[in-house]
């Protein structure tokens, strides 16, 4: 979405401009620049993936995780987890999430001196994020949240990788004037009331200790289509605290959303309207890391042309609570996924969602 949206900002300002030419190279130049993170996040590109300077063919795996806003003085969980699969063909996209609270085996990592060890996933990348000096690197983290997911699922190389800052997201979303989801179940907030402002915390609660200490009336999303204010969407698909499966249905409700959000950008209402379309790219600019694996954001944009939003299919991982004892350690995934990740590896998505229509997430 990133890189056709900087194509089409060249576009337009180049017919708008009476074609200049440089100009728009430029400002392409500046947008794509801003998010290149130079190999920092994934290292070099998967062997056969990308050949030469620019080729790149399917099949590819690409690491997409959300973090909340932070400074370099906290480490940084990956808070939302999501591998884009994309076949040989380069016709579809498969997203699928891992679960923030997987507990996982985390391979060890040289450059913090972290010696491995079994935790929940989201901590991966906070383990390698320390650089010595009392502060933290997110794209360093990444690294060892792609060798997590790696030993994990067993896909070998991420051909591309991504970072997104969720306070972007909100930045997004005011630039495009919202943005239109189904809610597929009714959700209450556990963080904001009607009027969008934060809940107060109870008195018991203000020093911490409490699982849910957030008390007042509740913001509700209802089960419809509507079309939703930046700070509505931002909070509606971070809600997993009284949903039936928990994180299970946060992870669908994010997939749901970036959805719902690339096609709203990739509409006409933007790519034909400059003004709201600079808006769009500064405001992304500043939300998004992205590792193109020796390529750049325009490659990929040729590369994935031929795939719409309306091509993108949402998977969901089966899953529970891990307990030890009566613990929770976190959450376990169905061993039946190992068959579901066998078959990314080999590049059989859709002959596994044929013979599994359950993994098959409902988009409404």
């Amino acid at each position: 979405m990133w890189a056709r949206l900087c194509a089409a900002f060249g576009c337009v300002l180049m017919v708008s401009s009476g074609g200049v030419l440089v100009t728009g190279q430029a400002l392409i130049a500046r947008y794509t620049g801003s998010v290149d993170a130079g190999g920092s996040l994934i290292g070099d590109p998967a062997s056969g993936a990308v050949r030469g300077d620019s080729e790149i063919r399917g099949p590819l795996n690409i690491l997409l995780a959300g973090i909340d806003p932070r400074d370099d003085s906290q480490a940084p969980r990956s808070d939302s987890i999501i591998v884009a699969h994309v076949p040989a063909t380069m016709d579809q996209v498969y997203l699928f999430s891992i679960p923030r609270d997987l507990y996982v085996q985390i391979p060890a990592f040289a450059r913090t001196g972290f010696g491995g060890g079994t935790a929940k996933i989201n901590s991966a990348m906070s383990f390698g994020s320390e650089v010595g000096d009392g502060t933290h690197d997110v794209e360093q983290g990444f690294q060892l949240l792609a060798r997590t997911v790696t030993a994990f699922t067993g896909i070998r190389n991420f051909d591309a990788g991504a970072i997104i800052n969720f306070g972007g997201f909100k930045r997004i979303v005011e630039a495009m004037g919202g943005v239109t989801m189904t809610i597929d179940q009714n959700v209450r907030s556990e963080h904001l009331q009607p009027n969008g402002k934060a809940r107060p915390k109870s008195a018991a609660c203000v020093n911490g200790g409490c699982d849910h200490p957030y008390v007042g009336p509740q913001k509700v999303y209802e089960k419809g289509t509507y079309h939703l204010q930046a700070w509505e969407a931002l909070d509606y698909v971070r809600q997993r605290y009284g949903l039936p499966n928990g994180d299970y249905d946060r992870q669908r409700h994010q997939q749901q959303f970036i959805k719902a959000m690339a096609e709203q950008a990739m509409s006409r209402d933007v790519v034909t309207d400059p003004a709201k379309l600079l808006a769009v790219l500064d405001a992304a600019g500043d939300s998004l890391t992205f590792d193109g694996g020796g390529s750049s954001v325009i490659d990929w944009a040729l590369a994935l042309r031929g795939i719409n939003t309306s091509d993108m299919t949402l998977v969901k991982l089966p899953g529970g609570g891990l307990f030890s004892n009566g613990a929770y350690l976190g959450e376990q995934l169905d061993p039946s996924t190992s068959r579901f990740f066998q078959a990314v590896a080999e590049d059989r998505v859709a002959a596994f969602l044929l013979d599994n229509p359950a993994y098959v997430a409902r988009e409404s």
